[in-house]
């Protein structure tokens, strides 16, 4: 019996679906599973709480790498591996790393397949080491499954120079279908003088999203540092050409600052930027002049959540904390986290948006109008909680109804929203024992299961400051007993020896396996 190949997907989901004659398999070819961010694989058949709980879960293949890894692992089936020693279909697990290497791994063995090199990573941008001594490709790149093209931008060394190039890379060699694009833009400052980008300055941290037919690509700063020649931008390019869209987002068009401090950057620890159904593009942004003074929402969008049109050329909506002014003073970026687009819902208010920061408090949004700014409050907004600290980013299931995944503080908390009632009941559901974790609040999820049934969430914790700097893997039942969510698994899944940058690991869970990249390393876990 020859195997069947169905696509099961929404409209702007990269949760690709395989059904054969053993079982169904499922492609992770973007950030945190789809577009909306929801990091929910509702089609793992294997991985179930009982087994997980078993000591037939463990380590099965550590896989080593050249670099850090700052990015998050794609996993696509049945590609057609076209180069080097191991030519033939795989199952290939990709794992982009600082050291500006790509691989592609076998999901089940754990052999390294290919492993090509895109040229020197740039040592320690400005000085800045949150994301290790070298800088290569530090967002996640992104697949077109369909085209069988992986998009990725590489940060490296061109006549000595740091520069950005935008590869669009044939999944079975890795080599490029066509010349890879300089990252190059420009926008008109509010005195309409033109401010240029700067690869010096601008890192590209968060994933890439593809939708629209374009590529999208977020930036912002290292460590805050030139803050008078860094600022925010959103780029895109039409996919397959490469072509730069005409249009782009900079957050801040401002030509002076009292501080000579600008910014406003997107880069939410790694979290991608989001679309929706209508190819609206949604982000979270940084802090800008410290001085609280420079927002307006028009010329300076900081602290705030921002709706885009996918052409670039629009602000559709925003939210912006009432306390802007003091997220600004503190140094508390809303723009540590990520913005989660729910699955539409029942109710009055069925298209939600959440987002949380440093400071802690998790906003639940109408994406439809995200609430603008009220000076000195209330926020006009579809409700709030508190999760603690957050450079993170929540995750979404549904059982009997819509539930959030919160990761602020050293937590996770199961949020149950009531769509029903007008405002929007929220309500803390169950919590986890506190992980084993360090560096600053907040870490990564992301959710398993077999439709509504053998929920498993999990998380990576970060490295406490000392040797040898482990980071763990753990499993909580989704199914809550009473008010507390079961650990299932805990298990040492690589290192972290950057304890002054942040780890910001995201589990991938596909087809009875879970992928945790850390420090030269990709840890494969499954059942022996």
């Amino acid at each position: 019996m020859s195997a069947r190949l169905s696509f099961c997907f929404s409209a702007v989901a990269a949760l690709l679906l395989f059904s054969g004659c053993e079982n169904q398999r499922i492609a992770v070819t973007t950030y945190h599973y789809d577009n909306l961010r929801t990091g929910w694989n509702h089609h793992e058949e294997h991985l179930k709480p009982q087994n997980v709980q078993s000591p037939k879960f463990k380590l099965l293949h550590p896989v080593s790498l050249d670099d850090q890894v700052d990015t998050q692992p794609l996993v696509v089936p049945e590609i057609k591996i076209t180069a080097g020693s191991s030519i033939g279909e795989h199952e290939v697990v990709y794992v982009a790393t600082e050291g500006n290497t790509i691989y592609a791994i076998d999901a089940k063995t754990g052999a390294v397949l290919l492993s090509p090199n895109f040229g020197p990573p740039v040592p320690t941008p400005l000085g800045c080491g949150n994301n290790g001594p070298n800088v290569g490709i530090n967002g996640t790149p992104v697949i077109d499954h369909e085209s069988k093209t992986m998009y990725v931008i590489v940060y490296t060394l061109e006549a000595g120079n740091p520069a950005y190039r935008l590869h669009a890379l044939d999944l079975g060699n890795l080599t490029d279908k066509i010349p890879p694009v300089l990252v190059t833009a420009s926008h008109q400052l509010s005195n309409h003088t033109t401010f240029n980008f700067d690869a010096r300055y601008q890192r590209q941290r968060p994933a890439l999203l593809l939708v629209n037919g374009n590529v999208y690509a977020g930036f912002g700063s290292f460590c805050d540092f030139s803050a008078n020649l860094s600022r925010g931008w959103l780029l895109g390019w039409k996919a397959g050409s490469l072509i730069p869209l005409p249009a782009n987002q900079l957050n801040d068009t401002q030509p002076s600052s009292p501080n000579n401090f600008f910014l406003s950057s997107i880069w939410m620890s790694g979290y991608g930027v989001a679309a929706d159904h209508s190819g609206s593009l949604f982000f979270v942004t940084g802090n800008s002049d410290y001085s609280g003074t420079t927002y307006d929402g028009v010329t300076n969008i900081q602290e705030s959540v921002v709706k885009l049109s996918g052409d670039l050329a629009t602000v559709q909506s925003i939210f912006t904390p009432a306390d802007q002014a003091s997220l600004e003073n503190t140094d508390n970026d809303y723009g540590s986290g990520g913005a989660l687009l729910l699955p539409e819902q029942s109710g009055a208010t069925p298209r939600l948006a959440a987002a949380a920061g440093k400071e802690g408090s998790l906003f639940i949004l109408n994406r439809d109008n995200l609430g603008g700014y009220t000076s000195g409050g209330p926020d006009k907004v579809v409700g709030k909680v508190d999760i603690g600290g957050c450079w993170c980013g929540p995750s979404y299931f549904s059982h009997d109804g819509p539930r959030i995944v919160s990761s602020g503080g050293d937590t996770v908390n199961l949020w149950k929203l009531d769509t029903s009632t007008t405002p929007l009941s929220i309500t803390k559901e169950a919590s986890s024992p506190a992980l084993t974790t360090g560096q600053d609040p907040g870490f990564f999820t992301s959710v398993s299961s077999d439709g509504d049934d053998h929920i498993i969430i999990w998380a990576v914790s970060r490295p406490i400051n000392n040797s040898p700097a482990n980071v763990s893997l753990y499993a909580f039942d989704g199914k809550p007993s009473g008010s507390n969510l079961t650990q299932l698994f805990s298990g040492v899944a690589g290192t972290w020896p950057n304890t002054g940058g942040n780890s910001n690991i995201v589990p991938v869970v596909a087809n009875g396996k879970v992928f945790v990249a850390s420090y030269k390393q990709l840890s494969i876990f499954g059942l022996q």
